[in-house]
């Protein structure tokens, strides 16, 4: 599920080694979640508390972030938003134990690609993992085959950076809305 990428073609997800960073506070639950992703041959990086895992997720390119809602030091929505800031795009996996749909809602509209909501399985956990690495690939092959910047009139669409740009200004939009 996840060794380098080949430079002479694309490489299908699951011969792929992939660079996974999960700011999860309990040790238990993180333990898990590294050996599930072991399962699937990522390379995992933990880190238990806020500003330890944004440092962490603004030191190096990460093919995906697990990223807890509660954090000690800095909570995962404002570590989302600070990693949509930037302008290489990382998936975004949020887990939490929080279950309502404002919840779900909230965490999506601040730029998770996904959401799962503690406790849950491992066959979910590897299912969504495995999910988020399909669609980003197959936006990484209809990126190299598309132009890097889409204009129509006042509209720019920089698909690299996945920033839109209306009249010159800044259009804030969701993951999803993006996609």
């Amino acid at each position: 599920a996840c060794a380098a990428r080949d430079p002479a073609g694309p490489t299908p997800w699951w011969s792929m080694t992939r660079q996974v960073l999960v700011i999860e506070d309990d040790e238990d639950i993180a333990k898990l979640i590294e050996l599930q992703l072991l399962e699937l041959s990522c390379n995992v990086k933990l880190a238990s508390d806020g500003v330890e895992g944004l440092a962490e997720a603004q030191s190096k390119r990460y093919d995906l972030l697990i990223l807890d809602l509660m954090l000690p030091g800095m909570g995962g929505l404002e570590i989302c938003q600070r990693i949509r800031a930037q302008d290489r795009y990382t998936p975004v996996l949020m887990l939490t134990s929080k279950s309502s749909e404002l919840d779900r809602v909230l965490g999506l509209e601040m730029g998770a690609d996904d959401y799962l909501t503690k406790p849950f399985s491992v066959l979910e956990l590897n299912a969504r993992v495995k999910a988020i690495f399909r669609r980003v690939d197959s936006l990484s092959k209809d990126k190299d085959s598309a132009m890097v910047v889409i204009r129509s009139g006042d509209l720019h669409i920089d698909v690299e950076k996945r920033s839109v740009r209306l009249d010159g200004k800044p259009v804030d939009l969701t993951a999803k809305e993006f996609d």
